[in-house]
């Protein structure tokens, strides 16, 4: 991969808007726009500056415009770049980016501009990211957690990790080199307890996973109950609007519905789901069917029922039946607002049943209390602000593999030789490399970023 040539594209979304960026970033950055601006000579002024003027092509004035100078390295990618923010009419940047590339610049490709801050060492391949995941953001929550990788939060940890273990390979790799004489440079008994050290450390990023995927995705959740429970009500209740179509006839919802709900910053994508029951037509056999594929990718389930409409061994025979290993489930007793309710409820706390939360979602009784429940049964107290979550499965698939030579470490640590332990160790660094692009490869490298947005 080559830095020398300067690139270019619109840095702001496509479409016609007050204010275009059009950025450009290589060696002859600068000397590129300031071929084409009218007004102070740009190769003159000061980084961190911005300059108003024209664009022109010869004698033709394109737009007038403000032009942001930052000199390498001071700039996002470390190189010379510019920023040109024009008029947001579609003709305009066109015109300017067609004019920029006849000067010399080159149409930038996905990503390429974050790609350039990292192979310059501006950003670790984990923070390049979390620019992708920032951008990307639609919750305070994910916000947060990107903004947190970005500033480092996660390199600095793997860094402390990878520094550890290099210390003990080089003193493993010294003793190959005395093999014969058998000396022992590394102690075994504190490589043993540097490795649990290390693994409690990347167990506790793996299992955090969980956790900083649903903030990063939402959380699928699932509203499902038997017909008439009250799961569209329920879901117009949570959305504080008429989303879904109410009506007492059974059967009404046969297809999912499916809208976002933000509780303390974290994405909810609630799902009100066909009725749980025996199917009277086609239609609603594969509604039903829909329900029970839409239970089995959800991470919570809100199982609602009508008590006046349900037994208790009903009730509890359809919550046997839905729980699932890794779904979270919250049982709400809807309609708590009719006075015969109270005693079936009643019957079914006495009855040993008393794991629920009684609600009514047409009267929008007990909600924020429902609300809440959804939120810990989600979070469960893990998320405080500050601490470190994995939110891309590349990097947990490396943690695994990372976590598996370690163990591997410490299985063979009195029972091989140095020269084995030596192989562990550095295929563990290599996995952590990986993470933060220590370890890369071209192919690696562009998977990663032909995900970003052209002009970032």
């Amino acid at each position: 991969m080559t830095n020398d040539q300067t690139i270019v594209a619109l840095a702001t979304p496509n479409g016609t808007g007050a204010i275009g960026i059009i950025r450009l970033s290589g060696p002859e950055a600068i000397t590129i726009a300031n071929g084409v601006f009218k007004g102070k000579d740009l190769t003159k002024q000061a980084s961190h500056t911005i300059h108003f003027g024209g664009i022109a092509d010869g004698d033709i004035v394109l737009d007038e415009v403000l032009v942001s100078l930052f000199v390498a390295p001071r700039s996002y990618t470390r190189e010379n770049v510019v920023e040109i923010s024009c008029h947001g009419s579609a003709y305009i940047i066109e015109s300017i980016i067609k004019l920029l590339i006849k000067k010399g610049a080159r149409s930038a490709k996905a990503g390429e501009f974050t790609l350039r801050a990292f192979l310059n060492g501006q950003l670790d391949l984990s923070q390049a990211e979390a620019v992708a995941d920032l951008i990307a953001s639609n919750s305070k929550a994910s916000q947060q957690v990107a903004l947190n990788q970005l500033r480092g939060g996660f390199s600095n940890q793997l860094q402390v990790l990878r520094d550890q273990l290099v210390q003990f390979a080089s003193l493993i790799e010294l003793e190959l080199d005395f093999a014969e004489e058998d000396v022992e440079f590394a102690n075994r008994d504190q490589l043993k307890k540097l490795i649990n050290e290390i693994n409690k450390v990347i167990g506790n990023l793996i299992r955090s996973f969980e956790l900083g995927n649903a903030i990063k995705q939402g959380v699928n959740t699932v509203i499902a109950g038997r017909p008439n429970a009250g799961k569209s009500t329920l879901l117009n209740a949570l959305l504080n609007e008429e989303r879904a179509i109410v009506s007492h006839i059974p059967g009404t919802t046969r297809d999912t519905i499916e809208e976002v709900l933000n509780i303390n910053g974290i994405n909810f994508r609630l799902i009100d789901t066909a009725g749980i029951r025996e199917a009277t037509d086609a239609i609603e056999q594969i509604g039903v069917q829909r329900t029970m594929e839409k239970i089995s990718q959800s991470a919570l389930l809100i199982y609602l029922f009508d008590a006046e409409q349900i037994t208790g061994e009903e009730l509890q025979q359809d919550i046997e039946s839905l729980q699932k290993p890794g779904i979270n489930m919250l049982v709400v007793a809807n309609k708590s607002d009719l006075p015969e309710q109270a005693s079936k409820l009643s019957n079914l706390r006495t009855s040993g049943f008393s794991d629920f939360l009684s609600i009514s979602a047409k009267e929008k009784l007990h909600i924020d209390e429902l609300k809440n429940k959804i939120y810990s049964s989600a979070i469960k107290d893990q998320l405080t602000g500050d601490e470190t979550l994995v939110t891309n499965i590349r990097h947990l698939e490396a943690l695994q593999k990372t976590e598996e030579a370690l163990i591997r470490v410490l299985s063979g640590m009195d029972e091989v030789t140095s020269d084995f332990l030596a192989m562990d160790i550095k295929q563990a660094l290599h996995y952590l490399g990986e993470i933060t692009g220590a370890v890369t490869t071209d192919d690696l490298l562009e998977n990663i970023f032909s995900k970003f947005c052209i002009g970032k």
